[in-house]
């Protein structure tokens, strides 16, 4: 009898371990507010799933040291990688590296170079950046009335988010409802709400005149208004928008700073990316580009917003 009880545990054990899933996660950077909004979607995610456990790791911005993170994790024979790209210029290597390993590869946020060309196993989880700088120009467009002077802040320049935002901005800026705008000034402040300040600063020391700062993210426009708050100048003389809808901004939004913002849902990018890692771990069908809706946040729908989400 005692054999009989011994032998049903450990076939329990085994059913259990047969059926649990690890994903190695390589996330761009810990430090940085919207990222850790979509790290913790996965990890609280991931917690509500019977026997699926995450091993995130944080590559730093670094592009070698997360190459070395997708290795490790083969090496350490999880079934599915989730990567959220410090470059995304780089990552038809990574693809490869996972691809002659056979183990399934997601990409999360972060078009990858290769998106049209992903190997089999491997798909692309996000927003379309299409709708988010068009959304985020036609709205300041709006508030301009079609003219005036705006200054733009990009991302991380090797990052495609950042490059497809500011492409959005021009390809608004450049319809006959908005031709009226001048783009004075446009430089890369990394993401970073310090580098948006910083740039800021030199933009108003140098007696730049602009109407409206279109940013490609929140944090660097929180960086601008803080800016300009510290030279004295009016919120209400200057049309403020950025791009995430993170806590901090929708707070800016609601003290009267920020104007416009775009919500991206980086929870449901966690969520979304788990799943698919999950299903191509199974063999299960997945869709290559998986895309998860944006929506404009202003000051008129702020309430709104907050009491839906």
């Amino acid at each position: 009898m005692k054999k009989f009880f011994l032998g049903t545990a450990m076939a329990v054990l085994m059913s259990t371990a047969a059926h649990a899933e690890t994903i190695g996660v390589s996330m761009a950077l810990f430090d940085d507010n919207f990222l850790t909004v979509l790290r913790n979607g996965m990890q609280d995610y991931a917690k509500t799933l019977e026997g699926v456990e995450l091993q995130v790791e944080d590559a730093q911005n670094d592009v070698a040291k997360q190459q070395s993170q997708i290795q490790n994790f083969i090496a350490a024979g999880v079934d599915a990688i989730i990567v959220n790209p410090v470059d995304t210029d780089a990552t038809a290597a990574m693809s490869k590296i996972a691809a002659d390993a056979g183990i399934p590869l997601v990409y999360v946020n972060r078009e990858p170079v290769n998106v049209d060309t992903l190997p089999e196993k491997q798909a692309f989880v996000a927003s379309n950046e299409q709708e988010s700088g068009t959304l985020q120009t036609k709205e300041i467009c709006k508030m301009l009335g079609g003219k005036g002077k705006a200054v733009v802040m990009m991302g991380e320049l090797s990052n495609q988010a950042a490059r497809m935002r500011t492409k959005d901005i021009h390809d608004v800026i450049a319809t006959d409802e908005c031709k009226g705008i001048e783009i004075v000034e446009e430089q890369t402040a990394n993401w970073s709400r310090t580098q948006g300040s910083d740039l800021m600063t030199n933009w108003l020391s140098a007696g730049l005149e602009f109407d409206a700062v279109i940013s490609n993210n929140d944090e660097m426009a929180i960086g601008a208004i803080q800016a300009l708050k510290a030279a004295g100048r009016s919120m209400d003389s200057v049309v403020i928008g950025g791009i995430d809808a993170t806590q901090d901004a929708l707070a800016a939004m609601a003290a009267g700073d920020l104007d416009v913002t775009v919500f991206q849902n980086a929870a449901g990018q966690g969520k979304g990316s788990v799943d698919a890692a999950l299903k191509l771990a199974k063999g299960e069908p997945v869709e290559k580009k998986v895309y998860i809706p944006f929506e404009l946040v202003t000051k008129e729908n702020l309430e709104q917003y907050q009491a839906k989400n």
